[in-house]
């Protein structure tokens, strides 16, 4: 890694993996990151679907998604994603696009766009918490994982993370924890100001830490190595107005987990203001 290669860099080669190659009218080509990763992350196929979405859209800004990963991403072929228009109304517009590698649906999503209304207003408030400067970023947070890490803990990340407690030691102690987590992020750098932009990096943050909170209550941990986990759908609401690049509070809880399948909630927050709903299901599997 060069030693010039900043936080920003980082930022800027998401916002470059976000910028889909159109190859017809509603067909499109993403790339994957050369990151050693075994599949493509979750996040990345997401904020991807999203963009060839809106590629299709004239008016509008997406009010809600639903998605299902449907196999492993292959990190080193590019991934062709097909959009369908399935509705284009005077309020709402709907389409659906299909993820392909090797010849096969590789995930699915389905997003609704709204043209602007008035209407009602009411929101949960936000909880307290604590300011995400006086938080450890990733690499002070694993500080003692370096001879496990590597290189990679020091690696820049185009989007920072801050948890809000526990630290790293009590997650990976065994103790049974709450259900629920709080954790701050934003992009690591500044991002243009394209508001459809600041939607996909948020979709493809969204999905880094959720499903780790179904872990908690019982005491295990993605590093345990003993664990299988995997994304299997993701839905969001997109409320309100909000810059990605900022940092943005979300609120993660757990409601229950069984059969192999955990599912993860969370509420995103910005400047007090309730601005994103998620919910995701996941495989975690206990492996021997």
């Amino acid at each position: 890694m060069s030693e010039t290669y900043s936080a920003q860099s980082a930022v800027d080669d998401l916002v470059k993996l976000l910028d889909l190659e159109r190859i017809e009218d509603h067909i499109f080509r993403g790339q994957s990151p050369n990151d050693m990763r075994q599949r493509v992350f979750g996040g990345q196929v997401a904020g991807q679907a999203l963009v060839a979405a809106y590629r299709t859209v004239d008016k509008g800004s997406v009010h809600s998604l639903h998605s299902y990963f449907l196999r492993p991403g292959d990190p080193s072929i590019p991934i062709v994603y097909e959009v369908e228009r399935v509705r284009d109304g005077r309020s709402f517009t709907t389409r659906r696009v299909i993820a392909i590698q090797h010849g096969e649906s590789i995930f699915h999503l389905t997003a609704s766009f709204h043209t602007a209304e008035s209407g009602f207003e009411h929101q949960f408030d936000p909880p307290a918490a604590p300011d995400p400067e006086s938080l450890p970023n990733f690499a002070t947070r694993n500080a003692d994982r370096n001879d496990i890490l590597g290189a990679w803990l020091h690696q820049p990340r185009p989007i920072d993370a801050r948890y809000v407690g526990p630290d790293e030691a009590r997650r990976a102690s065994g103790e049974p924890l709450p259900p629920h987590q709080q954790v701050w992020m934003r992009a690591d750098g500044a991002l243009p100001d394209d508001p459809v932009l600041h939607q996909c990096v948020l979709t493809y943050a969204s999905d880094m830490t959720l499903l780790d909170t179904v872990n908690l209550p019982h005491g295990e941990s993605f590093h345990s190595g003993n664990l299988m986990m995997a994304s299997l759908d993701h839905a969001m609401w997109f409320h309100r107005p909000f810059r990605a690049d900022r940092w943005f509070l979300y609120i993660q809880d757990t409601p229950s987990s069984q059969g192999a399948r955990g599912l993860a909630r969370g509420l995103i927050f910005q400047d007090g203001k309730l601005v994103v709903s998620v919910v995701q299901e996941g495989l975690v599997r206990l492996i021997s």
